[in-house]
Formats: C-alpha cells, structure tokens, sequence
C-alpha cells in the first residue's frame, strides 16, 4: 500500500522542483525555445518573470502535485486490494 500523505508530498516537490527548472531553463535559453506560453495558460494568474509569477507558479505546482498524489494514492491502493495480491508495493 502506497501512503498517501508521502506520495503527495513528494509529488509535490516534485512538481515545484520541475517548475524551477523550466524557468531556470527559459532563463538561459532563447525565447524561441521558452515555454512561458504554456506555464501562463496552466497555471492561473502566471505571469513570466515578476516575483510574484515565480512565487505563485511554484506554490500552484506544488499544489498540482500534492492533487495528483492526493487522487493516484487512493486508487491505486484500491486497485492493489482489489486485484493485486494484496501486500504492500515493492
């Protein structure tokens, strides 16, 4: 059985940490190749280099994390009981 409250959390930083490194890498690449369009049409209210945009695009990922760990834990325990064989993932 997978534990919720681990999974989301580190799904979470998992998200937000990638969000840093699609801004880092739009940093030092040129526009062309950015993804900034992409960032502001997924993550309300974003907007691309302003402070606030970093501060509010890393805690929206962190939160999509945490909803994806919050929803994949719960059935995939599910299915695990229900057609696994029961014990705990490997």
């Amino acid at each position: 059985m997978l534990n919720t409250k681990l999974v989301s959390w580190v799904l979470g930083m998992f998200a937000a940490v990638s969000f840093v490194l699609c801004v880092v890498y739009g940093l030092v690449t040129p526009q062309s190749l950015h993804m900034h369009t992409f960032l502001e049409q997924v993550l309300p209210a974003f907007k691309w280099l302003t402070w606030w945009g970093f501060l509010l695009g890393f805690f929206e990922s962190f939160l999509y994390g945490v909803y994806a760990g919050l929803v994949f834990c719960p059935i995939y325990n599910w299915l695990n009981c229900r057609f696994g064989n029961g014990r705990a993932a490997t």
